[in-house]
């Protein structure tokens, strides 16, 4: 956290404006509920079935949960149910599901549009602002998800800051259109967060340096 005030002092920006999502895939629920006792709130997970046993069970605590990995057609039927933001929604498909299995007496669901700014065939995203342009227009007609932003996970051999701000111009040409909702930027890791506060992110995702190496073997 103090990484990130620093960041954000250094880009004249607020402290409050920058969420730290900590990923928690593969970490043990004791391990999140120690993070959220050191002050975590927003907990990201890319693996539905390891995700479910840890939400369930750290219902006591308060906390946004955030799915961040690929999202399966099968699997948005929990993720609309478990889920408070999913940042990886790249097809109407998905989102036309997330949205039918969302229950109108919750809240909407915070869904952001993943964008592939360097076209890596290895993740998902859309690549082209037509692409993007249409998704985003479809998804805002879903009453149950709320639009609210951008997401990207950029290639381990794209510059951070050609990255980050190819994203950032996106999102600042769609919200020339859209109102106060339109508020999240999801950009940067453990090794590159700060360049992504630098270029407007309002979420990072971080792992690594919040709960250390993932164990192997």
């Amino acid at each position: 956290m103090e990484r990130v005030r620093t960041a954000c002092q250094q880009a004249s920006r607020d402290t409050d404006s920058v969420h730290v999502v900590a990923v928690s895939k593969t970490r043990s629920a004791d391990e999140v509920r120690a993070a959220h006792g050191a002050g975590m709130e927003h907990f990201g997970e890319n693996y539905l079935q390891d995700a479910l046993p840890k939400i369930r069970s750290l219902q006591d605590i308060r906390a946004q949960w955030h799915f961040i990995g690929r999202v399966q057609a099968n699997k948005t039927r929990d993720i609309a149910a478990h889920f408070d933001w999913v940042h990886t929604v790249d097809r109407l498909k998905i989102a036309t599901r997330l949205n039918a299995h969302r229950q109108s007496s919750s809240l909407p669901l915070n869904v952001l549009v993943q964008v592939n700014v360097d076209a890596d065939a290895d993740k998902g995203g859309v690549t082209s602002d037509a692409e993007l342009d249409v998704l985003v227009q479809g998804i805002e007609a879903l009453p149950n998800l709320a639009l609210r932003g951008l997401m990207t996970i950029l290639a381990a051999d794209t510059d951070p800051t050609t990255g980050f701000q190819a994203l950032q111009a996106q999102f600042a040409r769609l919200a020339a259109h859209r109102g106060s909702h339109w508020n999240a930027l999801s950009m940067g890791m453990s090794n590159d967060f700060e360049t992504a506060i630098a270029c407007g992110a309002t979420h990072v995702r971080i792992g690594t340096a919040i709960f250390g190496p993932r164990q192997t073997g």
